[in-house]
């Protein structure tokens, strides 16, 4: 099981990147229930999406900012969403214990990757690769 880090999904929604391109083609190679993504992805998505919602002033980019965000949403409906679980708390009190220098909701995405025995995808290999047993890669290389 692979699961998109933020940063891995966010490049998803840019078609012309080469970055995506190549993401594309790696995730294609795989089965639909092997691309997941988490529900602190999906959080820290909301939050920008919200900051963005509100800072739109004229109704010209309400309107794009809501169709952006439909697809957004239409994006999320075509794939799994890991729960951070009580399996996943306790990797992130075990891994908090170790006093990792990762933020929280990264920390927690590796909770749940190591609850469930998954890889993370993502460009941040810098604090992923902090977090013990945590396999992690970059498919946009």
């Amino acid at each position: 099981m692979y699961i998109l880090d933020t940063d891995h999904l966010s490049l998803l929604g840019r078609a012309s990147s080469m970055e995506a391109q190549r993401l594309r083609f790696r995730l294609a190679g795989l089965k639909s229930e092997e691309r997941v993504t988490t529900i602190i992805t999906f959080e820290e998505q909301m939050r920008g999406w919200m900051s963005h919602l509100a800072q739109a002033r004229s109704l010209a980019r309400q309107v794009e900012a809501y169709r952006r965000l439909k697809e957004f949403l239409d994006r999320y409906l075509k794939i799994t969403v890991l729960e951070f679980d009580e399996a996943a708390a306790a990797e992130f009190e075990r891994l908090k214990q170790s006093r990792l220098r990762i933020g929280a909701m990264d920390l927690k995405i590796a909770s749940i990757a190591l609850a469930r025995g998954a890889t993370v995808l993502t460009r941040n290999l810098k604090d992923f690769n902090r977090v013990p047993d945590l396999r992690v890669e970059d498919w946009t290389e």
